[in-house]
């Protein structure tokens, strides 16, 4: 990771940590970039960037300084307005745009935003790209064999203009609902928007698919986006599923990128539950590639002895979807996601896509005749205790020789019925230490007998 962007773009605090002038020169650098490559290359068009945002306050202003900075570049900025991400992975791929940027801060609270960029193909933006934009915000980019304090402005007719481009988000509509390989008639559906960028696209989907849909939390105003509503807040859809009978029920968070299920009995669904629904689905009809599910450290023990039991093989990665994605890409496999919701079906997407996550649960019920309950029997997920210790330094504590021994004596005391995962953050100074075992006390009991010794060793801040 970089100094001002994660593993999920340049992500803070409106007008704090990310500010106006970041997203100005965000935008000048990558007008700039694009259209001076195309030169080079020796080609006179100018760079065609396309960019969308979700419901947050902030980010129209954010919006019109990336695209004060790209015009002022001589780049065309092109509008998809409010939006999801995936969306805008959608629409930079098929119509060839130069590179797309998204506004959001996914399930962050209304006052954080981010900019999440992606390249010509829709996947998250490389790390040198990343690394040169950096430099330039911080003053001086070394590129093209020269030393670039400043780049220069477009003139006269080389200034980039504005481009309405609604019917860019009205084709990946177009092209979800032509994803739906069955009639939703009939069947009763809730929808939480988490007042986010789903807000009006989700019920046209699953409208046109023929559904009876009820939608909550579609009523953005700015500052509601994620506040006890969507993925994150997902007891609300609970109690709505339960309340009204519904069959099934899809929650997404702010950029709708993640989604979490409700059967209709009212129990969760998570990302791990859904990478065992529908990684079986494809193993039965011989579609699996590599016999394959691709998960990240932090997906449940429970799904791992599942995925054995049906002789499916799966790979772990880093956590963040962009590593998920990178092991796909790089080892043909077709699906793979996190806990959390993320998931990406490689034939479909480059990214992971809320909505589309929940149509393709409707598929595997309406295939195979099945409630959602019924899909996920054969998967029990096991209980987990994750304990942050905020410390002086992630990579001594991580390598101080006791704590090592204490998180073999745990890993052996559990044995083949639980696991010990020790990380450190990516983004704070602290030390994740999760256990998952098949009572919660044994969680409880492990995680302490190994924060004991990083606070006895002097690691932790208090």
């Amino acid at each position: 990771m970089g100094k001002y962007f994660g593993t999920d773009g340049f992500r803070g605090e409106a007008n704090v940590n990310l500010t106006a002038d970041h997203a100005y020169r965000v935008g000048r650098f990558l007008g700039w970039y694009y259209g001076e490559k195309k030169r080079r290359a020796g080609s006179d068009e100018e760079a065609r960037i396309v960019i969308g945002k979700d419901t947050r306050r902030s980010s129209y202003m954010f919006e019109y300084s990336l695209v004060a900075g790209l015009t002022a570049s001589g780049a065309d900025a092109y509008m998809l307005h409010v939006t999801t991400t995936p969306s805008v992975a959608y629409i930079t791929k098929t119509d060839s745009f130069d590179c797309g940027i998204m506004i959001s801060a996914s399930h962050n609270p209304y006052y954080d935003n981010g900019i999440k960029l992606l390249n010509g193909q829709g996947e998250k933006m490389d790390e040198d790209t990343i690394s040169l934009i950096e430099a330039y915000i911080d003053g001086k980019v070394e590129l093209f064999g020269e030393t670039w304090t400043e780049i220069p402005f477009a003139k006269r007719d080389r200034i980039g203009k504005t481009v309405d481009y609604v019917a860019g988000r009205n084709r990946y509509i177009g092209y979800l609902i032509s994803l739906g390989l069955f009639s939703f008639r009939g069947l009763r559906v809730g929808l939480d928007c988490a007042n986010g960028a789903a807000w009006n696209i989700a019920k046209s989907v699953f409208d046109a698919l023929g559904a009876k849909t009820y939608v909550l939390n579609a009523d953005p105003d700015g500052l509601n986006i994620n506040e006890n509503a969507g993925s994150t807040h997902i007891e609300v859809l609970q109690k709505f599923v339960v309340d009204n009978g519904l069959d099934v029920g899809f929650a997404y968070d702010g950029d709708a990128d993640r989604c979490l299920c409700i059967d209709e009995k009212g129990n969760i669904v998570t990302g791990d539950h859904i990478l065992y629904i529908y990684g079986k689905y494809m193993a039965e009809r011989g579609k699996l590639d590599n016999n394959t599910v691709v998960t990240t450290v932090m997906s449940n023990f429970g799904l791992y002895k599942a995925l054995d039991e049906v002789g499916i093989g799966y790979a772990k990665t880093a956590v963040g979807d962009k590593y998920v994605y990178e092991y796909m890409v790089n080892n043909g496999c077709r699906i793979g996601g996190e806990q959390s919701g993320h998931i990406i079906f490689m034939k479909y997407a480059t990214t992971g896509d809320g909505i589309l996550t929940s149509l393709k649960m409707m598929e595997v019920m309406l295939a195979k005749k099945k409630k959602l309950s019924q899909l996920c029997e054969g998967l029990t997920i096991y209980p987990q205790v994750l304990k942050n210790v905020r410390v002086r330094s992630k990579p001594e504590a991580q390598s101080d020789p006791d704590v090592q021994a204490a998180v073999s004596a745990v890993a052996e005391k559990l044995g083949d019925s639980g696991r010990i995962l020790v990380r450190e953050s990516g983004t704070e100074p602290v030390i994740r230490v999760m256990v998952e075992a098949p009572d919660k006390e044994t969680c409880v009991q492990c995680v302490q007998q190994v924060v004991d010794v990083i606070c006895a060793k002097g690691h932790a801040v208090v």
